[in-house]
């Protein structure tokens, strides 16, 4: 049965919007306290106590109860969530910045853990562990022929820091089984996906979410940006569904002169906490340009608006997702959380940018795809927010809230309208799995190249491309690129570029012609 193409921009909008559901939500990092006091509080205790011990069949108590609070959060905001034991481990690695393991990145091809790239100065890599080797045993787990799930193949990689594990891996260049000995280590999770110079004089960092390393990340990489002659800065938070709230105030305050007002939030008590520049900032002259789009929440959102009201900067791009809820965590005995919305953050001219979610959490989800439909991601003139939520700047600009930050700059989507479906794919897995199956069969074909070599290569060929429009119908997308082949092909060079080169190179190619960065530098 083919794929309905129709529907694939929307399935892959909604995992992003799930990315901003999970990555929006970790404004506060402090736990709540809390004792019932109130007896109608104890109903629910009592009742599954009742459940438990007279109800006349075996009963899951504790899936009874995850539904109970999963309904009790629907019915207050979209961001009020709960966080299963099994999802909040690994979120909250994402959020840490770093995990203990090996250090590899892996597909599951065919049967077996296919190794996509070692990382650098990582324990695998130090082992002496390649591109293209299958991890056949970890201990005496067996790894292969058992379609194990993620985290299950995750639990058997990770352990404690220094922690001997014994890998059996199969090389296919070489056709020999290997037997390596490691130790596990702290292995970073980078916030900061790239740091280039685009010009003599112009500089790019990619963030894709705002962890507890993003700071120093940022901090680390702008100075080696200056010391290389960057007087302009693009920073790009486009897909970047959010984080920790300091994490990106930390950043706008480098960027602001001192007393500048970052953001402010107000909770239920009408108790209003304001946030201000400091005179720490590193780079408060000089052209800043901030890139968002659709995806684009929470954090990214408080860093878009602080530098928009405070006609510091440019933001380019198209209209935010608009979230403008912060949460607090609760932790669970059985690793699980809760995060709750208390209270709602406001951009420096006053704006709250949080879309309406009064039509409960489906509508609001699908606003989003509206967008898709209404041509906003083509016309600036598409976009609908209310008149009545005018804000002025203090240079008189007018800026609008009640629904994401409008941008200064309107960028469209690359892509026709109506052919939202190839934008998206582009930037899904798919790609990464066809680079990697390509590899795969012959990477010896790119063996010794230069990165300028490898480009040349890959300009010159249109084979990538046609296999690929063949991979596309042989998984069942009936999608023709038709005149999107120049982005097709773009990315999927910046693809081999990624699994042979490293992530930086990803962004050397994939920026050349990217449409938000040609509207910053032919000004």
């Amino acid at each position: 049965m083919k794929f309905n193409t129709k529907y694939l921009p929307l399935l892959l909008f909604s995992t992003l919007v799930f990315g901003v559901v999970l990555g929006g939500m970790l404004h506060f990092p402090g736990r709540a306290d809390f004792t019932a006091k109130n007896n109608s509080k104890t109903k629910l205790n009592t009742l599954i106590d009742f459940i438990d011990a007279e109800y006349v069949d075996a009963v899951d108590t504790d899936s009874i109860v995850n539904l109970t609070v999963d309904n009790i959060l629907a019915q207050l905001d979209p961001h009020s969530v709960y966080i299963p034991a099994s999802e909040q481990q690994q979120v909250m690695e994402s959020m840490k910045g770093n995990f203990v393991g090996i250090g590899v990145s892996f597909y599951m091809y065919k049967d077996s853990v296919a190794v996509i790239k070692p990382v650098e100065n990582g324990p695998s890599a130090k082992a002496g562990i390649k591109a293209g080797d299958r991890i056949l045993y970890a201990d005496k787990t067996k790894l292969f022929g058992r379609k194990l799930p993620t985290d299950s193949l995750f639990s058997k990689l990770k352990g404690a820091v220094g922690s001997n594990i014994e890998l059996t891996i199969y090389r296919k260049s070489e056709r020999k089984k290997l037997k390596l000995k490691l130790k596990r280590d702290v292995i970073p999770l980078k916030s900061v996906d790239a740091a280039l110079l685009l010009s003599n004089t112009t500089g790019y960092i990619k963030i894709n979410r705002f962890a507890e390393t993003t700071y120093k990340e940022f901090m680390q990489n702008l100075s080696a940006l200056k010391q290389r002659g960057a007087k302009s800065l693009i920073i790009d938070v486009r897909d970047n569904g959010g984080g920790y709230m300091e994490e990106a105030i930390a950043i706008a305050d480098e960027l602001l002169p001192n007393k500048q007002l970052i953001v402010f939030t107000k909770n239920k008590k009408g108790t209003i906490d304001k946030t201000f520049a400091t005179q720490k900032g590193s780079f408060e002259k000089g052209n800043v340009f901030i890139l968002i789009n659709e995806n684009s929440a929470s954090a990214s959102e408080i860093l878009a608006g602080a530098v928009q009201d405070n006609d510091r900067g440019t933001i380019v791009g198209r209209r935010s997702f608009g979230k403008g809820l912060v949460q607090r965590e609760m932790d669970f005995a059985d690793g699980s959380a809760v995060r709750l919305t208390v209270a709602r953050y406001y951009t420096p001219t006053g704006r709250s940018i949080q879309k309406p979610y009064s039509k409960g959490n489906e509508a609001y989800f699908k606003e989003s795809e509206t967008r898709f439909e209404n041509g906003e991601l083509y016309q600036k003139d598409s976009i609908k927010v209310s008149d009545t939520l005018q804000f002025k700047t203090k240079k008189g600009k007018i800026v609008y809230g009640g629904g994401g930050i409008v941008p200064d700059v309107f960028v469209p989507l690359e892509v026709e309208h109506g052919n939202e479906s190839t934008a998206y794919l582009l930037q899904s897995g798919i790609v990464g799995n066809f680079v990697f199956e390509q590899l795969d069969k012959n990477r010896s074909a790119f063996k010794g190249l230069t990165f300028a070599q490898f480009q040349s290569k890959m300009n010159q060929t249109e084979a990538y491309f046609n296999s690929f429009q063949k991979f596309i119908f042989g998984n069942g997308l009936d999608l023709k690129f038709g005149k999107s082949k120049s982005l097709v092909k773009r990315y999927l060079a910046a693809e081999f570029a990624r699994q042979l080169y490293g992530e930086r190179s990803y962004y050397e190619i994939i920026l050349k012609e990217d449409a938000m960065i040609k509207a910053i530098l032919k000004k």
